[in-house]
Order: C-alpha cells, then sequence, then structure tokens
C-alpha cells in the first residue's frame, strides 16, 4: 500500500465524514498536469455530489512546487511526494495532511501504425534508442518529471553523446506528441498517465522494470487557503475506491515496490 501515516489516515476519515452540502464554496486546487485527463472526470463528479466548485490549475510539478513557494493562494495541492515534504516543511501545507495519491511511470510512445521497435529489455532498449533517428520528450528545464529523468537516464546508460544530437527537448505540451505523429521523432517519452490522453500518438509500453521510475503524486492543505474543510472533503473524494479505479484506468499504479 502507498504510505499513509496515521494522522494522515484519520485526515480522510475525518474528510469523508464532513457534511457535503457548502453552497458556494470553492476549491483552489494546483494540480500536476499528469493528473488532467482524469480530472476532467472525476472533479465534476465531486462538484456534483457536495456542491462545491474547483477551481483547478494545471502544471508542472517543479512550477506548482515554485508558485506556493512564491506565495500564490490554493486550497489543495498535488506535486509530487519529493516537493510535497519541502513544501510542508517551508509550511506551505499544513502538517500532517500530506497523503500519497498515486504513482505513474515513463512510457515510450510512437505515432499510430509506426514501426514498434524491441524495449522488452534494457539492452533492447538501447538498441532502439540508438537505431532512432531521433527521440523527443519534455525539456527537464520545464520542471516536468519525465524530461528530467530522461536526460539523467540517457547519462546512466552511457549513450548520452551518441543522443544529443538526435534529442529533440519541447516545452510541456503538445509539440512533443506532434513531433513523433509526424515522424519528426521515431520515440517520445512522457509519463504514461499523459501519454494515453494523445489520440495522435499511441504507447508502446513501459520504460523497461531495472530502469523504470515512478513519481509518486501526494496531495495536502495548502496553507495558504481558508477553504480547509471542503478540501479535506476533495481529498477524501480522490482518495476513495472509485477515484482510484478512475486512475487505474487512465495509467495510475498503486503501491510501492
Amino acid at each position: 500500500m502507498i504510505k499513509t501515516a496515521i494522522a494522515a489516515f484519520a485526515f480522510v476519515l475525518t474528510a469523508v465524514a464532513t457534511p457535503t452540502a457548502q453552497n458556494g464554496a470553492e476549491v483552489k486546487l494546483l494540480s500536476a498536469a499528469a493528473l488532467r485527463h482524469t480530472f476532467g472526470e472525476l472533479l465534476p463528479r465531486f462538484e456534483r455530489d457536495t456542491g462545491r466548485k474547483v477551481n483547478v490549475a494545471y502544471g508542472s510539478v517543479g512550477a506548482l512546487t515554485d508558485r506556493l513557494k512564491g506565495g500564490e493562494v490554493a486550497d489543495v495541492v498535488i506535486v509530487s511526494d519529493a516537493q510535497m515534504d519541502e513544501l510542508q516543511r517551508l509550511g506551505k501545507v499544513v502538517a500532517g495532511t500530506q497523503l500519497d495519491l498515486a504513482r505513474v511511470g515513463v512510457g515510450i510512445f510512437v505515432r499510430k501504425d509506426g514501426p514498434r521497435p524491441d524495449i522488452s529489455s534494457v539492452d533492447a532498449f538501447i538498441r532502439a534508442l540508438l537505431a532512432a533517428k531521433a527521440v523527443a520528450y519534455s525539456d527537464p528545464l520545464g520542471g516536468g518529471p519525465a524530461g528530467i529523468y530522461m536526460a539523467h537516464l540517457m547519462e546512466q546508460l552511457g549513450i548520452s553523446v551518441e543522443m544529443k544530437q538526435k534529442t529533440k527537448l519541447y516545452p510541456p505540451g503538445p509539440l512533443q506528441y506532434e513531433s513523433v505523429a509526424n515522424g519528426e521523432a521515431d520515440l517520445g517519452f512522457e509519463q504514461v498517465s499523459l501519454i494515453l490522453e494523445q489520440p495522435i500518438v499511441e504507447l508502446l509500453g513501459h520504460l523497461p522494470a531495472p530502469i523504470q521510475n515512478y513519481t509518486t503524486f501526494a496531495v495536502g492543505i495548502a496553507t495558504s487557503g481558508d477553504q480547509t474543510d471542503s478540501g479535506k472533503a476533495l481529498i477524501g473524494f480522490l482518495s476513495s475506491p472509485a477515484a482510484q479505479t478512475l486512475m487505474k484506468a487512465n495509467g495510475f499504479e498503486f503501491g510501492r515496490d
């Protein structure tokens, strides 16, 4: 099971038990972009069931962390577990409200009906990289976990020199998918949940297990907001079995190795 402190567990139970009628209440949510597609379905359910409105802004976990550190007002925040720990240390998240929500790995995408190279092992994956005319992923400077990890992985695999000239870096958004869809790059890399929401490419598979990298997303109550009760209700909803079922269908996983 994803780690859950006793205090956090009690916090969620309280949230679930909180009465749902708060007409006019609006929750300001800052959320990692990897959850955007899933939340497009989940948040309307929460609003319909509770009468609470959710105003959500998406971004890379790095950018969202910087926004909160810079003083932006929010009620609930979802970033990586490591960044959540940092925000809690800085007093930007209420102590004891952090809850690990789900995790997602890095996937490989290709254009639809395009070649599907073997990626079943680390050695096969390296061969696929070296044979590709170009690869695409988000610029690490944009703060996206997959881009940061892929840059590190090329060095770890000892092929950063060979790959440098054929690596295309893009800001977070559609350009990396378009690059693969139109044949400019053969392979692209992003978090699985984000790949699955793209109709112009298809998921080839996950990174081989020995070199896989997971981002665990954690949710917590921000200290700058004033909708604590509504924030608790939202966290209780997002950690419910029904919400987890939808997250799993959209590429998220639960538990730790």
